[in-house]
C-alpha cells in the first residue's frame, strides 16, 4: 500500500449507493461493527440500527434521509454517507454524491440490477465518482454471483473486474477466494472475522481460470500491467492491486466483491477494498468555484485559504445543525467564515465529527473533512463557505423539479401561522420540496419528488411540530408545450399616460422544440430591433413561459423567433420590449395548437407469477404500457411506462391483487402527451 506523510492520503469520503432493500444500510451497519464504531450489530427488521435513526426510517424500514457516520479501519478514516435507494429521495443521493470521492454500490445477488440502482449509478457517473460494486445477500435462495455480474455488465455497461470466488451457494455461502492474493477467506458460524486458509481443492482450478481472466481484463486495459503480462505471461498481486486501483479512480473498470452483510461475510475484504482502491482527497482533481467571473481552482490542501460546501441542513428544534465537505484550507470553532453565495459572514460555533445522530466535538477541520457545525444562521444545502479574505463560490449540487403535489392545511385556524414555519423548516432542509400558495383557491400546496416523499414531509409536521393537517389529494406537476406554432405572429405594445411612454413592436415565430426545453433566436436585419432591445424581447419570452394557456401550467419544448420589429426614437425600451415580448408570446401561445403534458414513470413490478395476469390487466386500466417481462428467482418482474397520476394509491392495489407479496418500484422517466380528458389544473 502507498504511504505518505500527508495525512489526507488515509481519508476516504465514500457513499453506499442502491436500489431499495439491496442492503446499503446493513452493510452500512456492519461496517461501523467491524470497525469498532458499534459494540452491537444494528438491525433494520428491529429498527436498531445506527443511520437510520429517524423514527419514519425506523417504522418504514427504508432510508429516507442521508446520514453521515466516521469510522476507522486499517489506520484511515472512512467517512460514510448512507444514501437511500427509494427514487422518491435521489435528490439526497445526488447532494451526497456531489460531496464524495467514491462510492460502493450494492447489488442484490439474486436480482441483480434493479431500477433505481440503475438510476443512482446514472448519478455517480454525471458526478464521476469511482466506485466499487459489492454483490450483497449471497446466502439468498436463487443468488448467483455470474448472473449479478452479467446484469451490472449489461445494464450499466461498466467493466466489472471480479476480484473474488464465492465459496459455497445460498444458504452453503461460508466465504470468498481472494484472486488477487489467491487465498480463501472462511467466516465460520457465529465468527467475528474469517480464517485464512488455501483455496479448497474443489474450487483451485476455478480459482486458477478467474484468476486469468482477471489479469488478461486488467492486462488489456492498464498499460503498466500489459508489459508485466507480456514480459512474464502473468501479474503478481502488488501489480494487480496497483491496476485495479487506477482503472477503479479513472472509472475504465469497477472491481466487483461479494458477501452476505446480514451474516457479515465478507465486510473486512470490502472495507480492504476501500482503502486500497477508492480514491483520497488527493487523488481527486482540485476543486473548481468561481470568483468575479473568474474559474479558480482551490487544492485539498491544509494551508490553503479556506472552502467548503454545505450539502445538508437539520433544523433542529435546539438549533441548526450543517453538514460540511472542506473542500480545502482549514476550519477551526470560533472561525468567521463567509457564505459567498449571500455575502453574509457568520461564525462557527461548534464543530462535529458525524456518527449518525450522534456527535463527537472537534477543534478543527481540515481538507478532505466531512463533518457538521453548529451555529451557522444562513446557511443553506449549496451554499459555499469560505475565508472572508478568499471569497470562492463552488457549484452546488443541482435540485430536481418537483412532480407531485398536496394542498395541506391546518386543522385549527390558530395553527395556520405554525404550520407556514414548520413549512418552511422543512424546505430549508429538503430543497427538492417546495411551497406555494395557490391564487385562486389560497390553499397552501406542497410539492415533492412523489407520493412516499410527500407523505414523509407531513408526517414529520405531524410528529416534530404536533400539528393536525389536513390533507388533499395528490396531483401531478403538468407541463404544457406547443404542438403546432404560428408564424409572423404580431404584438405591438403601446402606453401613453402622459409623460414618456411605451412602444415595441414585435413579430414571433412560435415553433415546437423536440428536444425540450426553450430556445430563443433572432434574425432581424438592419438593426430594426437594437441587440439591447432583442435581450429584453427574451426575457419577456421567458416570463411568458410561467403559465400556458391550457391550464397555466409551465411551457416546455418551444422554439421562439424574433423576426422583425419596430421602434420608437423616444418611447422605446428594456421595458416595453419585455413587455411585448411576455404579452406577445403569451397570445402567439393562444393561437398556436398547445399539447398538456404529464409526467410519466417507469415502474418495476415484481409478482408470484400466478398474479400476472391481473397485474397486467390492471397496468393497462391504468394506461400503462409493458415494455419487458421475464422471471428471476421464480418471480415474475414486469416492466411499464405510466402516467404518474395513475400510480397514486397502486401499493394498495398490488398488494391485494397478490396477497400481499407483490412489490413495485418507479422511476421518473420525462413527459409524455395527455390525453384530452386529462384536468387542466
Amino acid at each position: 500500500m502507498r504511504t505518505s506523510t500527508n495525512p489526507l492520503t488515509t481519508v476516504r469520503n465514500l457513499g453506499i449507493l442502491a436500489h431499495v432493500d439491496a442492503g446499503k444500510t446493513t452493510v452500512t451497519e456492519r461496517i461501523l461493527y467491524t470497525t469498532g464504531t458499534t459494540y452491537k450489530r444494528g438491525e433494520v427488521h428491529d429498527g436498531t440500527t445506527v443511520t437510520d435513526f429517524d423514527p419514519q426510517e425506523r417504522d418504514r424500514g427504508i432510508t429516507i434521509f442521508a446520514a453521515a457516520v466516521s469510522c476507522s479501519w486499517d489506520g484511515h478514516r472512512i467517512n460514510l454517507i448512507d444514501t437511500p435507494g427509494h427514487v422518491d429521495f435521489a435528490d439526497e443521493v445526488e447532494r451526497s454524491l456531489r460531496v464524495l470521492d467514491g462510492a460502493v454500490a450494492v447489488f442484490d445477488a439474486v436480482a441483480g440490477v434493479e431500477p433505481q440502482s440503475e438510476s443512482v449509478w446514472r448519478q455517480a457517473d454525471r458526478h464521476g465518482v469511482p466506485r466499487i460494486a459489492f454483490v450483497n445477500k449471497m446466502d439468498r435462495a436463487g443468488a448467483d454471483l455470474d448472473t449479478a455480474v452479467a446484469s451490472i455488465r449489461d445494464r450499466l455497461h461498466p467493466v466489472p473486474l471480479v476480484t473474488q470466488l464465492p465459496i459455497g451457494t445460498e444458504d452453503g455461502f461460508t466465504g470468498v477466494v481472494d484472486l488477487l492474493r489467491m487465498r480463501a477467506l472462511v467466516w465460520a458460524d457465529g465468527a467475528e472475522t474469517p480464517e485464512e486458509g488455501p483455496v479448497p481443492d474443489a474450487l483451485s482450478e476455478e480459482a486458477a481460470r478467474r484468476r486469468r481472466l482477471l489479469e488478461e481484463a486488467v492486462a488489456e486495459r492498464h498499460p503498466a500491467a500489459l508489459e508485466e503480462f507480456c514480459d512474464r505471461e502473468t501479474l503478481t498481486a502488488a501489480t494487480l492491486a496497483a491496476a485495479l486501483r487506477d482503472l477503479t479512480r479513472t472509472g475504465d473498470g469497477v472491481v466487483v466483491l461479494c458477501g452476505s452483510a446480514y451474516r457479515n461475510r465478507g465486510v473486512e475484504p470490502l472495507l480492504d477494498a476501500v482503502v486500497a482502491y477508492l480514491p483520497s482527497p488527493l487523488d481527486v482533481p482540485p476543486v473548481r468555484g468561481t470568483h468575479d467571473g473568474a474559474d479558480e481552482e482551490r487544492p485539498a490542501d491544509p494551508a490553503a485559504p479556506m472552502a467548503a460546501l454545505a450539502f445538508k441542513v437539520n433544523a433542529t428544534p435546539t438549533g441548526r445543525l450543517t453538514y460540511l465537505r472542506v473542500y480545502s484550507g482549514t476550519i477551526e470553532k470560533g472561525d468567521t467564515v463567509r457564505d459567498a453565495g449571500t455575502g453574509r459572514t457568520e461564525r462557527v460555533g461548534r464543530l462535529l465529527r458525524v456518527r449518525a445522530d450522534r456527535h463527537d466535538p472537534l477543534e478543527r477541520a481540515v481538507a478532505g473533512d466531512i463533518v457538521a457545525v453548529i451555529g451557522l444562521k444562513g446557511a443553506r444545502a449549496g451554499s459555499t463557505l469560505c475565508a472572508p479574505d478568499a471569497p470562492l463560490v463552488l457549484e452546488p449540487p443541482g435540485v430536481a423539479e418537483p412532480v407531485v403535489h398536496v394542498a395541506v392545511e391546518a386543522r385549527r385556524a390558530t395553527d395556520t401561522d405554525r404550520l407556514a414555519s414548520a413549512l418552511a423548516r422543512l424546505t430549508e432542509e429538503d430543497p427538492s420540496l417546495a411551497v406555494r400558495s395557490d391564487p385562486e383557491t389560497g390553499q397552501t400546496v406542497l410539492s415533492g419528488m412523489g407520493e412516499l416523499h410527500l407523505e414523509v414531509a407531513v408526517e414529520r409536521v405531524r410528529r416534530e411540530h404536533g400539528l393536525e393537517v389536513t390533507v388533499g389529494r395528490p396531483g401531478v406537476a403538468y407541463r404544457e408545450t406547443v404542438g403546432a406554432g404560428v408564424t409572423g405572429f404580431v404584438h405591438r405594445h403601446v402606453k401613453q399616460d402622459g409623460g414618456a411612454g411605451q412602444f415595441a413592436h414585435v413579430v414571433l415565430d412560435v415553433e415546437p422544440r423536440e428536444e425540450g426545453g426553450f430556445e430563443f433566436r433572432s434574425t432581424v436585419v438592419g438593426g430594426r430591433v437594437p441587440q439591447e432591445f432583442v435581450r429584453a424581447v427574451e426575457a419577456g419570452c421567458r416570463d411568458a413561459l410561467a403559465e400556458g394557456p391550457l391550464g397555466g401550467h409551465p411551457v416546455t419544448g418551444l422554439r421562439v423567433t424574433l423576426t422583425d420589429g419596430q421602434t420608437h426614437v423616444k418611447d422605446s425600451s428594456d421595458t416595453a420590449f419585455r413587455t411585448a415580448g411576455r404579452f406577445g408570446l403569451r397570445d402567439a401561445l393562444r393561437a398556436s395548437r398547445m399539447v398538456l403534458l404529464e409526467p410519466v414513470v417507469e415502474v418495476t413490478v415484481t409478482v408470484p407469477e400466478d398474479a400476472v395476469g391481473g397485474v397486467l390487466g390492471d397496468l393497462a386500466a391504468r394506461r400503462g404500457r409493458v415494455t419487458g417481462s421475464e422471471t428471476r428467482g421464480g418471480a415474475a418482474v414486469v416492466t411499464a411506462t405510466v402516467p404518474l397520476a395513475e400510480l397514486f394509491g397502486y401499493a394498495t392495489r398490488l398488494r391485494s391483487r397478490t396477497q400481499g407479496r407483490g412489490t413495485f418500484t418507479a422511476r421518473p422517466t420525462g413527459y409524455a402527451p395527455a390525453p384530452a380528458e386529462a384536468p387542466a389544473r
